[in-house]
Parts: structure tokens; sequence; C-alpha cells
């Protein structure tokens, strides 16, 4: 996983309205930044909801269902 960065005020940011003005007044530069580590941090969460969802179970339904499509001709390899 990313480290986390430091944005220097957002440290001490506590509602989403202070996030938000907080970002409006980043430099160009300093927003790209923060985009990509964003990116990626969100992208990490993502993946690890996904794993959490297939170990319990929660996907296997849908992936039972994906196979019949498959298996139908409904659905092609990817």
């Amino acid at each position: 996983m990313t480290s986390v960065r430091q944005f220097g005020k957002f440290s001490t940011m506590k509602t989403l309205d202070d996030i938000e003005k907080a970002l409006s007044e980043l430099p160009a530069d300093q927003l790209a930044e923060f985009r990509a580590w964003f990116e990626t941090f969100d992208a990490v969460r993502f993946d690890q909801k996904i794993e959490r969802d297939a170990n319990a179970g929660r996907l296997d339904r849908l992936a039972a269902l994906a196979l019949a499509d498959f298996r139908a001709g409904r659905a092609r390899e990817l």
C-alpha cells in the first residue's frame, strides 16, 4: 500500500466541507499530486473490499450466474 503523505493543513481537517475548501485552495501541482495519491488510495481500498467480499462468499452467487451464462453461450471469455 502506498504510504500516506501529509498534505499540510489536511491533517487537521474534520469535515467534508473543510476538505473541500482546502482542496479548492491548493495550487495546481499539489492538487495533481493529491489526485494521484487519492486514486491509488481509493483503488487499494476497493481491492480490499472485493477481497473481503470474495472471502466471505458474497460474490459466489454472481460468479455462478456468470459461469452459467458463459456455459449457455450468453457470455464470452475475456
